[in-house]
């Protein structure tokens, strides 16, 4: 699977924006798909994911409800909508693939198969 994520841009606090993340080179039927960030000098931490089978997501809890996973099935891409920006949200996004993972290590990097390469979201005060 190849993922190719974008979206990222400049924002004020309390601004939004949408990331997407295409997939291509096989089916994500059973798959699960998952967003992370990496602040410098931070580990790549989880944000959200989604079940491609189903749709069943899960949320990091310092985004719930600000933040929305979503895919389109027809384009082969998920999204990541995040709304109520904060200077804290600034990072390196990145969109990942596994058919591996179960619920208990979906926040888990390690369990993920394929990386997109990275899109920057920097939120200014």
């Amino acid at each position: 699977v190849q993922l190719q994520a974008s979206g990222g841009g400049l924002v004020q606090s309390g601004g939004f924006l949408r990331l997407s993340c295409a997939a291509s080179g096989r089916t994500l039927r059973n798959h699960i798909m998952g967003w992370f960030r990496q602040a410098p000098g931070n580990e790549r931490d989880f944000i959200a994911g989604m079940r491609w089978n189903g749709g069943i997501t899960y949320y990091k809890d310092a985004v719930r409800g600000r933040f929305t996973i979503s895919r389109d099935i027809a384009k082969n891409t998920i999204y990541l909508q995040m709304d109520s920006l904060e200077p804290e949200d600034t990072a390196a996004y990145y969109c990942a693939a596994t058919s591996r993972a179960i619920t208990s290590t979906v926040g888990i990097p390690s369990s993920y198969d394929y990386w997109g390469q990275g899109t920057l979201v920097t939120v200014s005060s």
